[in-house]
C-alpha cells in the first residue's frame, strides 16, 4: 500500500529512522558515550524495579562518594592504557599515600606543629602528593628510560607497594586523621551547603555553555563544519538541566536529625518543632571528581601532552619520528597517576578517619576495567575522560546496587566479570566490523 503521494509505509519509516540519524550525527554525540548513559540509567531503572528504596538522595550521594576514588584514578588510567601500558599497582599506592596521611597526621604532627593544626591538613595533602608524583617518576621511569615493561613495573608495584604498607604501619591500623582533613570524606559536614552549592552548580552551568561557545569559535577560525544552532542549544540546555537537577537531588537529602541536633547546640541554635532541618548539598568528593574531570578532559585535548600521549599510542614510531620525547612523555604519564592517586587516597583516607591495611586494595582491578568500559582501547590511541567517568559510574552502581539488594561479594565479582568480558567483547566485533 501506498499514501496519497504515492509512499509506501516502510519507505516513510526508512526516512524517519534516517532522519533521526542524521539529527543524531549533527549533535556529534559520541554513540558509545551515549550507550553508557543509557546503560547507566537502565541498571537504575532496574534496580528501583527490584527494590524502589534504593532509589533516594541519600543513595545517590552515598554511591557518588563511594565512586569518587575509582572515577580519579580512572581518568589517569585511560592516559597510561592510551600509551600502550597499564598500571597494576594504583590500589597499593593508594593504600601506601593512604598509610602515609594517617601517620604523618597521626604520629608526626602531634610532636612536630600539633594537633589539628590549621595548615596541618594542607601539608599533609602536598606531601602526600610529593610522595604519589615520586613513586609515578619511579615507576614511569623503569618503564620509560630502563625499558622494562608497564606490566613487570607495576605488577612488582602492587606487590612492594603493599608490602610497605606494613612497613609503615606495624601491622596495625593508624588513627585518627587531622579534623579539616576529614572533610574530604564528603559527610553531612564535608559538602558545599548553603549558597556555596548553587554557586557552584551555576559555575559549572556557565562553564559548559562558554565550553560549547569557544569550541564554535574555534571551529569557524581553522574552517572546521559547525554544528546546526539548534544542535549547540539542545546541547547547552541538557548541560544545564543535568548540572541543576544533580544540585536539586543534592539538597534533597537533609542531615541526620541527632547530627543536626549537635550542630544546633554547638552553634547556639533554637532548634525549631520538628528538629532543625540542613540540606546536606554537594559532596566534597564530587566537586574534586568535576574539577579532575574538566582539568583532564583539558589537559588531553587542549594541551600539547595530552596530544603526545594520543599520537604515541596511535603509532609509537611516528610518533618519535615526529620528534615527540616519547620517553619523557611516558615518564610524565606515570607521574600524573601517583599525583590522582594520592588525591583518591586522601578521599579514602578521609572517610575511613584512619589509614589501614586493605586500604585501596583490588582498586587497579576496577579502574582498569572503568577505563576500558568507558571505551578506551588495550590496543593505544583511543579513550576519552569522560567515558572514563561513565565506566566508573557503571562498575560502581553495579556493585553499590547489588550489594544492596542482599548480594554477597563474589556474586557482584561475577556479575562485574560479565559486563566486563560483554562490553569489550561488543567493542572488539564493532571495530571489526567497521573496518
Amino acid at each position: 500500500m501506498t499514501d496519497a503521494a504515492g509512499t509506501a509505509p516502510d519507505q516513510l519509516a526508512g526516512r524517519s529512522r534516517f532522519k533521526l540519524g542524521e539529527m543524531l550525527r549533527s549533535t556529534e554525540i559520541d554513540l558509545r558515550l551515549f550507550g553508557m548513559v543509557a546503560a547507566l540509567i537502565a541498571i537504575w531503572v532496574g534496580l528501583g524495579l527490584a527494590k524502589p528504596d534504593i532509589i533516594s538522595p541519600v543513595n545517590f550521594l552515598t554511591f557518588s562518594v563511594q565512586a569518587a576514588g575509582i572515577a580519579i584514578l580512572a581518568t589517569g588510567m585511560v592516559l597510561v592504557i592510551v600509551s600502550r601500558n597499564i598500571d597494576l599497582s594504583v590500589g597499593s599506592v593508594v593504600g601506601l599515600i593512604g598509610m602515609f596521611y594517617a601517620w604523618i597526621m597521626a604520629d608526626i604532627f602531634p610532636i612536630t606543629i600539633g594537633v589539628d593544626h590549621p595548615i596541618g591538613w594542607l601539608l599533609a595533602l602536598i606531601l602526600g602528593f610529593a610522595l604519589g608524583a615520586g613513586i609515578g617518576a619511579f615507576q614511569g621511569f623503569l618503564i620509560a628510560y630502563a625499558g622494562i615493561p608497564s606490566f613487570v613495573v607495576t605488577l612488582g608495584g602492587l606487590l612492594g607497594f603493599r608490602g610497605l604498607i606494613w612497613v609503615v604501619s606495624g601491622g596495625t591500623t593508624i588513627a585518627p586523621v587531622d579534623k579539616t582533613f576529614q572533610l574530604l570524606s564528603g559527610g553531612p559536614e564535608g559538602s558545599l551547603g548553603g549558597t556555596l552549592r548553587w554557586i557552584f552548580g551555576l559555575v559549572i552551568c556557565v562553564a559548559a555553555v562558554f565550553l560549547l561557545i569557544n569550541a564554535r569559535r574555534q571551529r569557524r577560525k581553522f574552517g572546521f563544519a559547525l554544528r546546526p544552532l539548534w544542535a549547540e542549544g539542545a546541547l547547552a540546555v541538557v548541560s544545564v538541566a543535568i548540572v541543576l537537577g544533580a544540585v536539586y537531588v543534592a539538597n534533597s537529602y537533609h542531615w541526620p536529625a541527632g547530627l543536626a541536633t549537635q550542630y544546633a547546640v554547638a552553634h547556639g541554635i533554637q532548634e525549631p518543632p520538628g528538629g532543625l532541618q540542613i540540606e546536606a548539598g554537594i559532596p566534597i568528593p564530587l566537586v574534586v571528581v568535576i574539577v579532575i574531570t574538566i582539568a583532564m578532559t583539558f589537559l588531553t585535548t587542549r594541551r600539547r601532552f595530552g596530544r603526545d600521549i594520543f599520537a604515541y599510542g596511535g603509532n609509537p614510531d611516528a610518533a618519535e619520528l615526529a620528534g615527540i620525547n616519547t620517553r619523557w612523555t611516558i615518564m610524565k604519564t606515570f607521574i600524573l597517576m601517583g599525583i590522582l592517586c594520592s588525591i583518591s587516597a586522601a578521599i579514602a583516607a578521609a572517610r575511613l578517619n584512619s589509614g589501614t591495611l586493605d586500604l585501596g586494595q583490588g582498586y587497579e582491578l576496577y579502574v582498569i576495567a572503568a577505563a576500558v568500559i568507558g571505551g578506551t582501547s588495550f590496543a593505544g590511541g583511543i579513550g576519552t575522560i569522560p567515558g572514563a567517568i561513565l565506566g566508573a559510574l557503571v562498575m560502581q552502581s553495579l556493585q553499590y546496587g547489588l550489594g544492596f539488594l542482599g548480594f554477597n561479594s563474589p556474586i557482584v565479582n561475577i556479575v562485574a566479570a560479565v559486563v566486563l568480558v560483554a562490553v569489550v567483547g561488543i567493542d572488539t566485533w564493532n571495530r571489526r566490523r567497521a573496518r
